[in-house]
């Protein structure tokens, strides 16, 4: 077994390290998700953190750890008997991304369970992880199947798997730890309150401290057994630590004052649910114990404010987690004293208002003042004189709004999510068939009508039905999966008036914001100039993509046909890397095309391409004015899908854009 990092040799990252401590101090704090770029020793501390975690008590045999003093009489392999058993070090089981339902929850023998009724079941990574800590790396990429038996045993404290009426429970409570970059996407909001703590990690710009990181790390990739024997003292006072804060912690007082400032701060940073109330008095509690103090102070209540509330505050997805730490200080402050009367604006002093997330940022003055560009001239024909080239500075996205379901039509086999139409291990039933290696999900109906017939030559003699492997049907199922939405925005001199931009940045937004709520992943390309750009390659991070859109700037030529061919050339890469997942184009412009020889016809035959491979299209018509040249139609037929205006974006019509494209080839 490899000998695992130092916890204590761990270079900075203080916030990480306390809300580990705090976790292994008092487990009812309910875990920590730390988020942070790559190659920041995320995934190191975390796994530091095991072996400080004391030893636990187990019964002797057991394959679900039931605690000898409280054994569980449910337990599989009970009843157990009250004392004794065996102490042995806390596991800290890993949950990978890509791990089955089976191997998550244990597996039941289906075959012995339907001829000889014995529930034979092997336990998974929950039975192994109960009592101890449960680590998901990158626990945003984590399937939604997954996620759903999370959520259901870290609610329960225990994991039920039924199949066709034969059942097994078992107790399932762990301390839940997961590590996450935000720029490969954004965690499910359940899951994310499931999280106690939450920190946010960054590499360290001072070059003495990245020195020493890479000093440290260089010697124990030398010498495993001889770094970590040159730690051992610091471990061994850290441990011993964490043991005394844990006998302190029954004994420490969390008076009325502390709970009142709680109270008065998650109320102030307009959190839902009590969670955050719970988790932010367990949370200063631990601290106090940490401190080595018996009473909470107003300092350990900020702390665990700062800890607890930041993924739980009121947001939309795509703004970054945290607190206003001047709030935070004038809420704690106003309710420090003993005064009951909260006074008339409530909580806070906030009158009932939101929270401010931040500056704020919007530009000064009148959307519709002298300094917004003026649309440019249009020669005769319809196109547009060139613009110079003139680049603009960028403007912000409009308010967003809800869209309605933009889907890929037919049945795919991509990636869960909830888009379009697709085969799943999870959904409804649609049919049965021979299963294709391990069986999952058993179709009890044609199990029984394959055995049947066989009964009589196999001497069935009782009432149990004689089952053979060959027997065993899988059952189909339909569900919903995620999609590549690929984004093609028109940037250039033709789309650059400051309300009309900021329109279509405000729709493009509320399509990322429908992409984050289904679990796609997408990609952003921009056209203006002479050329279009990959702003943003394929990702999970929905979050980069409008990061991206907000700072794009505009002018310059239209070379509509660069941004299709340049976004053919990305999705035969995707095709290639991922088969399966079927991409959706948004061709967000006002149809028009200027630059080089004969620009339309060359954007046309651009277009036929996307629409030779079946790619399922959208064009989004943002020409404004009262004179409409219905060049973004033409596209849209060209790329054999549906042309949209932005009013319409808003409107019932969309339902069904896409699904509209077939009927519309058919027609063709």
């Amino acid at each position: 077994m490899s000998t695992p990092y130092p916890f204590t040799a761990i270079v900075g990252q203080e916030d990480l390290r306390l809300a580990l401590l705090l976790n292994a101090v008092s487990p009812q704090v309910g875990g920590v998700l730390v988020r942070g770029e790559k190659g920041t020793a995320k995934s190191t501390a975390v796994r530091a953190l095991s072996a400080l975690i004391p030893e636990v008590p187990v019964v002797s045999g057991c394959r679900f750890s039931c605690d000898p003093a409280a054994p569980d009489p449910a337990c599989p392999d009970g009843p157990h008997e009250f004392g004794g058993g065996v102490s042995r070090p806390a596991r800290m089981v890993e949950l990978p991304v890509g791990a089955s339902e089976d191997r998550l929850v244990g597996a039941l023998d289906i075959e012995r369970a339907l001829a000889e009724g014995v529930k034979a079941f092997e336990p998974g990574l929950l039975a192994d992880a109960h009592r101890g800590i449960l680590y998901v790396d990158e626990v945003n990429l984590l399937h939604d199947h997954l996620v759903d038996l999370l959520l259901d045993a870290a609610a329960m404290g225990a994991s039920y798997v039924e199949r066709e009426g034969v059942s097994v429970r078992h107790a399932a409570r762990f301390l839940l730890v997961g590590t996450m970059n935000p720029e490969e996407g954004e965690l499910r909001p359940q899951l994310l309150d499931r999280f106690g703590l939450t920190v946010e990690v960054a590499a360290s710009r001072e070059p003495d401290q990245r020195v020493e990181v890479v000093r440290r790390r260089l010697a124990y990739d030398d010498d495993p057994g001889g770094f970590a024997a040159r730690w051992s003292d610091d471990e061994t006072a850290l441990r011993a630590r964490i043991v005394a804060a844990r006998a302190l912690l029954p004994d420490v007082r969390l008076g009325d004052g502390a709970l009142r400032q709680i109270a008065a701060t998650c109320a102030a940073f307009e959190v839902d649910g009590m969670r955050a109330d719970i988790v932010m008095a367990r949370t200063a509690t631990a601290l106090a114990a940490w401190a080595g103090r018996s009473d909470v102070l107003a300092e350990d209540v900020r702390q665990a404010a700062l800890l607890a509330l930041p993924h739980r505050r009121r947001r939309n997805p795509f703004d970054a987690p945290g607190l206003d730490e001047d709030k935070l200080d004038e809420t704690l402050e106003e309710f420090g004293e003993d005064d009951p009367d909260p006074g008339p604006d409530g909580p806070g002093g906030g009158g009932g208002q939101p929270p401010q997330d931040g500056p704020d940022t919007s530009p000064p003055g009148d959307a519709g003042e002298a300094e917004a560009p003026a649309e440019p001239q249009e020669a005769e024909g319809g196109q547009p004189q060139p613009s110079g080239g003139g680049e603009q500075q960028p403007v912000r996205a409009g308010e967003p709004f809800r869209t309605k379901v933009l889907s890929v039509p037919g049945l795919g086999e991509g990636a869960a999510g909830r888009r379009s139409r697709a085969r799943t291990e999870h959904g409804r039933t649609t049919g049965a068939r021979r299963p294709q290696g391990a069986l999952t999900k058993l179709h009890l109906a044609a199990t029984v009508l394959a055995a049947a017939p066989h009964q009589r030559a196999r001497g069935r003699s009782g009432r149990g039905l004689v089952v053979r492997r060959d027997d065993l049907r899988q059952a189909t199922r339909e569900g919903r999966e995620g999609n590549l939405v690929l984004f093609v925005v028109d940037a250039s001199g033709s789309m650059a008036a400051r309300q009309r931009m900021s329109a279509v940045k405000g729709a493009v937004l509320s399509l990322l914001l429908d992409a984050y709520q289904r679990r796609d992943k997408v990609g952003l390309v921009t056209f203006r100039g002479k050329d279009a750009e990959l702003a943003l390659p394929p990702t999970s991070s929905v979050d980069a993509a409008a990061a991206r859109l907000e700072t794009l700037p505009t002018g310059g030529r239209t070379p509509l046909a660069a941004g299709l061919l340049r976004a053919h050339d990305v999705l035969r890469v995707e095709r290639m890397r991922d088969p399966s997942r079927r991409p959706l184009l948004v061709v967000v412009t006002d149809g028009r095309a200027t630059g080089g020889v004969d620009p339309v016809a060359l954007a046309s035959r651009s277009a036929r391409l996307h629409a030779a491979e079946g790619t399922a299209a959208v064009v989004v018509d943002c020409e404004s004015g009262p004179v409409r040249l219905g060049l973004a139609g033409d596209l849209a037929r060209d790329l054999g899908g549906t042309a949209v205006t932005l009013d319409e974006l808003r409107a019932d019509s969309i339902a069904g854009l896409v699904r509209d494209v077939q009927a519309t080839r058919r027609a063709a």
